[in-house]
């Protein structure tokens, strides 16, 4: 068991968040520095998200500035705790690479505060980190042995074949993948990710993480991907990619996902390719004949952006009790209310609490940031509980070790 953190040391964290409010950045940068030295780390990591303008530099300041301000109250941040160590099992994170950051971290906050960095301060960070370390490092023992024990599960890198690749939309392509050494997958929940090592040529590894567009079958999975501008690994797989590609994949992990056993109506909320494991959590509810209400409501910018609308209907139609309602913000010049989508515009707060059950239902979110917050502000403010509001969202984890 991890040994608790002393009064010292928790006085001492606390003491540095004025000084991390000011340079946490600085030290994070210098840190990714330092440990980008080494090629093994490096590619542990999405350097899409670095860089002076990336977004994880500025996640993971944050999350240290939380850890730091949370240092004392640490339940506050078990959600993030488990987010983080389901996105390092995806990632093929092991215990030797936590030395590593450990050594970047403190080396980087001594370079960065100078004298104000007593040998006080880094003792009682490095005790810190490897508290939050041990606590990761043990949790993710937990899911490589889940995953390991499971029928058709895997640990490490296992090669899937492209066995089709359909376009769903202008920008969004679906891959059917099949384990090349012909067994069965593990059953995912239906919300979780893959985790992708791609090797595109004339760039180091590439890892990314996919959404699981369809319910469990035991024999392949499927994503659906959005082409982004610039995007390094979209660019490839909807440029390259074909049936027949291999590619190297890691098993189905992440926190975000169906309940188990569904008792309350659910609702189904998403913007653009979030709606990736809301097809899949909206076909496992149709299998397995869920009774109470489903409410699936998707935003999108026209009939061309619109990705797997006919699937969603067939789904809608076969379903007992399934409500299909789709938002074009922009409809195109033919399209056709009722045809091709049901309310133009945004999903406003208005209809969305007009047009949910609030005081009872599970809302289940994906998509861009922005979306997201504003979703999950709507409901919290509708009076609806953080315990009904489960959500996703696109990007760097607000994570302390590696994206």
């Amino acid at each position: 068991m991890t040994q608790p953190l002393s009064d010292q040391t928790i006085a001492l964290v606390k003491a540095t968040v004025p000084a991390l409010e000011a340079h946490g950045l600085d030290i994070v940068h210098e840190m990714y520095s330092r440990m980008f030295q080494n090629p093994e780390i490096r590619d542990l990591f999405n350097q899409s998200h670095h860089g002076d303008a990336g977004s994880q530099p500025r996640a993971l300041t944050g999350a240290i500035l939380a850890y730091a301000s949370n240092i004392d109250n640490l339940g506050a941040l078990a959600p993030a705790v488990e987010r983080i160590a389901q996105k390092h099992v995806g990632l093929q994170i092991l215990p030797e690479h936590y030395p590593h950051v450990a050594e970047a971290l403190l080396g980087a906050i001594k370079a960065v505060l100078g004298d104000a960095a007593t040998d006080e301060i880094l003792a009682a960070w490095g005790e810190a980190y490897w508290f939050l370390a041990h606590i990761l490092i043990a949790r993710e023992d937990r899911i490589y042995t889940e995953q390991k024990d499971t029928a058709g599960g895997w640990n490490g890198w296992r090669d899937f074949r492209v066995e089709k690749v359909i376009r769903e939309s202008s920008v969004i392509n679906s891959f059917i993948l099949r384990p090349v050494d012909g067994g069965p997958v593990m059953m995912h929940r239906p919300g979780q990710y893959l985790t992708f090592w791609l090797e595109i040529p004339g760039n180091p590894p590439v890892k990314r993480n996919y959404s699981i567009s369809s319910a469990s079958n035991g024999a392949t999975y499927r994503i659906s991907v959005k082409r982004e501008p610039q995007g390094l690994a979209s660019g490839w797989l909807h440029d390259e990619v074909q049936a027949g590609t291999v590619l190297k994949v890691a098993a189905p992990t992440g926190e975000f996902y169906l309940d188990d056993h569904v008792e309350r109506p659910v609702v189904l909320l998403s913007g653009g390719v979030g709606l990736t494991p809301m097809i899949a959590m909206l076909e496992a509810l149709v299998a397995d004949g869920a009774d109470v209400p489903v409410h699936y409501i998707h935003g999108t910018h026209d009939r061309e952006t619109h990705a797997m609308r006919d699937h969603v209907r067939a789904l809608g139609a076969k379903g007992k009790a399934v409500r299909v309602t789709d938002f074009h913000q922009t409809p195109l010049a033919g399209e056709i209310e009722g045809q091709d989508y049901d309310a133009a515009g945004i999903i406003t707060d208005d209809w969305l609490v007009a047009n949910t059950p609030v005081a009872e239902a599970d809302y289940y979110i994906c998509g861009p940031r922005p979306f997201l917050r504003h979703a999950v502000s709507t409901l919290s403010l509708a009076g609806v509980p953080a315990s009904r509001i489960h959500y996703e969202f696109f990007g760097p984890a607000d994570e302390l070790l590696a994206a």
